[in-house]
């Protein structure tokens, strides 16, 4: 059912399920399946901004996609530094 419900999300905003889930990866965004079906059905607008984060990176490749310092709109982001 998540997977299902990613699909469509994702679809919705012009990327297959696995270049979705793949770029999302590649740009270190750590969110399992359920949380992203969760954000598809009740926070459209962030599912929104992951499928714009995961399709410039495809476009883009990952330099591009993080390096000029801006974010797609609605995107908060943080460093995890492990001590």
């Amino acid at each position: 059912l998540w997977i299902n419900r990613i699909t469509a999300a994702s679809q919705e905003h012009g990327l297959k399920y696995p270049a979705f889930i793949v770029n999302l990866i590649k740009c270190q965004v750590e969110l399992n399946r359920k949380v992203l079906a969760d954000l598809a059905i009740y926070e459209p607008k962030t599912f929104k901004s992951l499928a714009a984060l995961a399709k410039r990176r495809r476009q883009e490749g990952f330099a591009a996609a993080l390096g000029d310092g801006k974010e797609p709109e609605g995107i908060f982001s943080r460093v995890v530094q492990d001590h």
